[in-house]
């Protein structure tokens, strides 16, 4: 099976400020990100950005990088771009790693590009269990529930599937079937994500702030591949960091 994977990179970040460059181990985080990805079986590793720094920094390590616009809202619309720029066939598979993932697993980006390549669906991405019920019902850990075929229903920052009945009880209970926490990687083929770049915005994925309601919400199926682990978080706060420093000396 082939397929490439693309990390769209931008400098700025709200919480925390050029976090694509942040040194881990004496690399930047952008490049400890695209090194786990080449740890994997895929064609092409680039790294899709809008800031010449991030370009320099890819050159000076040896991972390929293209430059794309600065009018890009989400990350989405920037693989679009790059993978026009590249010159891919609308029937390539493209894996979305997030270039503030330094930790993620190769074994991960590699079963959601196979399971976008066993399915009928356009897109795919990846779950794993729950096991703790504080966990289930935090806000900022997204649920997926899916349908038999293994298609994401609805994501959600609520708890779902809502277990009525315990919850009215006032137990602190998890629901069956085992409630799925998502995980944030995507695989999508070239040609549907060009046509993802043109779909306007869903109420549903303003109202939740979850992008990928909007596939939903325009009636494309997302296939989910259900993973037994649960793979290292990103860094999205200096905490984040300090803790992934910490690993990498």
């Amino acid at each position: 099976m082939k397929f490439n994977v693309i990390l769209p990179a931008r400098l700025s970040s709200s919480r925390l400020p050029e976090k694509a460059l942040a040194d881990i181990g004496g690399k930047p985080m952008i490049i400890r990100a695209a090194e786990q990805a080449l740890k994997s079986s895929a064609n092409q590793v680039v790294v899709a950005t809008d800031h010449q720094r991030i370009q320099a920094a890819c050159t000076e390590h040896g991972i390929a990088c293209v430059m794309t616009g600065t009018h890009h809202q989400s990350g989405t619309t920037r693989l679009a771009e790059a993978a026009q720029i590249l010159g891919w066939a609308d029937d390539e598979i493209i894996v979305n790693v997030q270039g503030d993932e330094p930790l993620i697993p190769p074994e991960l980006i590699v079963r959601v590009a196979e399971k976008l390549a066993q399915s009928h669906a356009p897109m795919a991405t990846a779950a794993h269990p729950i096991h703790d019920f504080a966990e289930f019902t935090n806000p900022n850990c997204v649920k997926v529930v899916l349908n038999q075929q293994d298609c994401a229903l609805y994501f959600s920052r609520a708890p779902i599937a809502y277990p009525r009945d315990s919850m009215l009880a006032g137990e602190q209970k998890l629901p069956e079937p085992t409630p799925l926490r998502h995980i944030g990687i995507y695989a999508y083929r070239v040609g549907f994500l060009k046509q993802y770049a043109q779909m306007t915005e869903s109420p549903l994925e303003i109202c939740e702030s979850l992008e990928q309601l909007r596939v939903l919400w325009h009636g494309h199926p997302i296939a989910v591949e259900v993973l037994d682990f649960a793979p290292p978080p990103g860094v999205d706060t200096a905490e984040d960091l300090a803790r992934v420093r910490e690993l990498f000396s």
